[in-house]
């Protein structure tokens, strides 16, 4: 049996695909340096040391779409886009997890 199919893609510019792609770059690796999920230093010290290039790279998706003009931020559509690139699980990797009732 096959997975369920994704529901596509908004149409988005190249800038703004980049944006995604960099926002959820960066997203994941500070879910790893989470203090509150992490498991070992090593693991959390990687994705520190890659998060400031990858940041550098929003910065830059952000400029590119800047440059060319487009200076609104289609908030629904990028937020469609996070949706189903799964940017919401993703992005609770951020939050401290519940306090665990033993």
């Amino acid at each position: 049996m096959l997975p369920p199919e994704l529901p596509p893609l908004p149409a988005l510019t190249r800038a703004e695909g980049e944006v995604i792609d960099a926002y959820l770059a960066v997203l994941d690796l500070l879910g790893r340096v989470n203090p509150a999920r992490g498991r070992d230093t090593y693991a959390a010290l990687r994705a520190a040391q890659a998060l400031p290039g990858r940041v550098t790279e929003l910065r830059e998706a952000l400029t590119r779409m800047h440059e060319r003009g487009e200076r609104e931020v289609h908030a629904p559509v990028m937020a469609r886009a996070l949706r189903v690139l799964d940017g919401e699980r993703r992005a609770g990797l951020l939050a401290v997890p519940p306090a665990r009732h033993d």
